[in-house]
């Protein structure tokens, strides 16, 4: 089968991380790069592809199967909108949009022009992610009852010298690194319908928080907790423990994400599971088991996905009505922490898929053989 022809647009680090996937990728050939800053010409030259400065002038000369946009976060929905006018599929980097409600304009373009979008919350590909769902979906720890995870790192002075914006609204945690773990959560446990936040700058002492505690509450009933902080010297995150980033020093033995049920719990990634096979009782041990996973690189696997969702052989795992409603609900711990007040999460309509009642948590699951 001929290779599909792909396009990147945006050439910073993650733009040159999905042009390094294409390259290894036996289903697509890079055919463009599309970035007007300077620096830019070198990647293309690397790539052997021609560099438009213009998203609009690449699609007219070049019409590719499929483009993956890597632009800033304001630049996506314009530059998706731009690709799906012109009948091409997409690939929009997460979050989706700077807002939810501007993400509602992708959703409805995406609806009226029937070409499908992927957003790239690529942990949803991740291996360990997916051995975690399919495990709950078969009912192997009972209906979930809670959910918790955690965020806690320490980025350096430097991270906040050389972006100064870092240390104003709109640079903590919160907005910066809840999109990926909401995603995640609503993987594991469905849709979230309502949250409360606190936030703390205690320690930093910036005009942002360096610290938030959240609880939210799924649509199946499930309750969950997540403590987020960018200044805690601690090894629990998902960039430290499941060592899908080189970039990071790993703790293999540490766990960031736990899934509880009413007949087991499991911790991710190292995918340790506890559960009963006779009576329920913590009078009584549980028996563990660790779930096999391998190692295939997310990225890899959102790039064949995107290749798939071209071709036509299925639709996207993260629809652009998926990564809104993520989205969604980042705003909403965002208004909890501001204003102390219990936030319910309006719904928009958008979310569609397996997220919304899934089986997972909607209803009781049958007993681990």
């Amino acid at each position: 089968m001929t290779p599909l022809r792909l396009a990147v647009v945006g050439a910073g680090l993650i733009g040159r991380a999905h042009v390094q996937r294409i390259g290894r990728s036996a289903d697509a050939d890079l055919v463009a790069l599309v970035d007007p800053a300077l620096g830019s010409q070198a990647v293309a030259n690397d790539a052997g592809v021609p560099l438009y400065p213009d998203l609009a002038d690449m699609l007219r000369r070049e019409r590719p199967d499929g483009v993956i946009l890597a632009t800033p976060n304001a630049l996506h929905v314009a530059g998706a909108v731009a690709c799906l006018e012109a009948g091409i599929p997409v690939l929009v980097e997460k979050p989706v949009a700077t807002t939810s409600a501007e993400a509602q304009r992708l959703v409805q373009a995406q609806q009226r022009t029937g070409v499908p979008v992927l957003v790239g919350h690529h942990r949803r590909h991740s291996a360990y992610m997916q051995a975690a769902r399919r495990f709950i979906d078969g009912g192997g720890l009972g209906r979930i009852v809670a959910v918790h995870c955690n965020a806690l790192f320490h980025k350096p002075a430097r991270y906040f010298t050389e972006a100064p914006w870092r240390t104003q609204p709109g640079g903590g945690p919160i907005l910066i690194n809840l999109v990926h773990e909401i995603d995640c959560m609503r993987m594991l446990a469905g849709d979230v319908v309502e949250v409360q936040a606190m936030a703390s700058s205690a320690l930093r002492g910036h005009a942002v928080e360096d610290t938030a505690a959240i609880v939210l509450r799924f649509a199946s009933g499930a309750l969950g907790t997540f403590i987020v902080s960018d200044t805690a010297a601690a090894p629990w995150s998902w960039e430290q423990t499941s060592g899908e980033n080189a970039a990071y020093a790993r703790y293999a033995d540490e766990a960031c994400y736990v899934v509880s049920g009413d007949r087991g719990s499991l911790a991710i990634p190292t995918m340790l599971v506890f559960g009963f096979t006779g009576e329920r009782s913590w009078n009584v041990a549980m028996e563990r088991q660790v779930l096999a996973t391998d190692n295939a690189d997310p990225l890899d696997r959102q790039m064949a996905h995107f290749c798939d969702v071209i071709r036509g052989r299925c639709t996207p795992l993260v629809s652009a009505a998926e990564g809104a409603r993520t989205l969604q609900v980042v705003e909403m711990i965002a208004r909890a922490a501001a204003t102390g007040e219990r936030q319910v999460v309006a719904d928009t309509g958008a979310t569609q898929g397996w997220a919304r009642g899934h089986a997972g948590t909607s209803g009781p699951r049958p007993a681990t053989p």
